[in-house]
């Protein structure tokens, strides 16, 4: 495996970056979702059946944990590919690993068949996931900010974003029709096991797109700008800018994991509600999260990406306050949430490379997007759901204020030392 020289590479369109990039990310997201609305609906019975349902799903939260803490483990190993292989080899070797572990995990037997080996094996394979994941980092946001107009990098900066939405949505619409088509004896046997296979096939589409756009010269591009920097260099002059832009996307993050994961598991614990029903209330909020995502590049050429970001907070209180609808309004809390969801996540990774100097950008947004995903992300399923059994969800919803009040503590430092500079 080498690496592609520049002389190697074709030009084309900007229309072609944006599709190749698009259909990358929804790849990348429609197996992250699979996995997500999975550790909720499906591996409490087939992985935890010695548990209680909660006892049982706050496990299955704890392993969807593990692949966000080995991201970082990822992206070491990945720097050091990256020297000897190039970006492109390391990205698809990175996808193997990551397509490969998620089809295996779709066919781990049962507990029934092999007892705790099955819960073992997923956290393994979970594990590798993460391996995967962070290994995969590929700096499209950096790509497109770098060959957008001036007056055009909010609008766009959101492309790539759009694959958050639109990933879950394929997602949820595939375990809809297996919830709708399927006996519940047929699902839990061998139906949700079609999602993770379906995950390796779009993955193979997945790693030709990122291959055809690293390997694409589409015009302004600065090669240095996707350049690794040195860890050690990296950590000692950009430690400060590492820690706020890690805590940028908290908010947006954890809206996430509260929108998408959340519902699902609440209704199934603690509600009468039909899953089906609140997976289709999903669809829609997920429909207009991908119409709130353009829309906050809009407002973000306007008026600016920090001034998204903090009308976002501010709306994440109202958000709290709806959320005991779950329980006999859920479209109420799910419809805004994925609003507030779209308007914010538009805007959290397209802020992060503009506070590194452009020698540090590549490197210092994949440490600090790997940062942000551990303390945004990885355990917002784990500790809601906890939350709302121990104290009702009035508990769940002060997480989502924490992730707002980081996110705008970090907005405030950050304009704060640019005034300083």
């Amino acid at each position: 495996m080498t690496s592609i020289n520049a002389s190697e590479q074709h030009t084309v369109t900007i229309d072609d970056v944006i599709t190749t990039v698009v259909m990358a990310r929804v790849t990348d997201f429609f197996g992250f979702f699979v996995y997500a609305i999975a550790s909720a609906l499906i591996f409490p019975r087939v992985f935890f059946p010695f548990l209680d349902p909660i006892p049982g799903t706050l496990l299955s939260f704890a392993i969807f944990s593990l692949a966000f803490l080995a991201r970082p483990l990822g992206s070491i190993i990945a720097r050091a590919l990256q020297v000897k292989i190039g970006r492109p080899g390391k990205v698809m070797l990175a996808l193997m690993v990551l397509g490969t572990s998620t089809v295996a995990i779709g066919l781990i037997p049962t507990y029934e068949k092999i007892g705790i080996a099955a819960p073992i094996l997923l956290a393994v394979l979970r594990f590798i996931q993460g391996v995967g994941l962070g290994g995969s980092w590929d700096g499209i946001t950096l790509q497109l900010k770098t060959a957008a107009p001036a007056d055009r990098t909010g609008l766009y900066g959101v492309i790539p974003q759009l694959g958050g939405p639109i990933g879950f949505c394929v997602a949820a619409a595939l375990f809809y029709v297996l919830t709708g088509f399927l006996t519940e004896a047929e699902l839990f046997s061998y139906g949700w096991r079609f999602a993770f296979f379906a995950v390796m096939a779009v993955n193979v589409v997945s790693l030709f797109a990122r291959l055809r756009l690293m390997t694409t010269n589409f015009g302004g591009e600065d090669p240095a700008l996707l350049k690794s920097s040195p860890m050690g260099e990296l950590f000692s002059a950009e430690w400060r800018t590492i820690i706020l832009t890690a805590a940028l996307p908290i908010c947006s993050y954890a809206l996430m994991h509260m929108m998408t994961v959340f519902p699902i598991s609440y209704t199934l614990l603690f509600t009468d509600n039909p899953i089906s029903t609140i997976i289709l209330w999903q669809l829609l909020g997920g429909s207009i999260a991908i119409i709130a995502v353009i829309i906050s590049g809009i407002l973000a050429d306007k008026y600016s990406t920090r001034h998204v970001l903090w009308f976002t907070c501010a709306l994440v209180p109202v958000l709290g306050l709806s959320i005991n609808t779950l329980e006999s309004a859920p479209e109420i809390y799910i419809l805004l949430g994925f609003i507030i969801l779209g308007l914010s996540y538009g805007q959290s990774s397209s802020i992060l490379p503009n506070r590194f100097e452009p020698k540090y950008r590549y490197s210092g947004a994949a440490v600090a997007t790997n940062f942000s995903w551990i303390l945004g992300a990885a355990f917002a399923p784990f500790i809601a759901l906890l939350l709302a059994w121990s104290f009702g969800l009035w508990a769940a919803s002060l997480y989502l204020l924490s992730g707002a009040i980081v996110t705008v503590c970090a907005l405030y430092l950050l304009e704060k030392r640019l005034k300083a500079k």
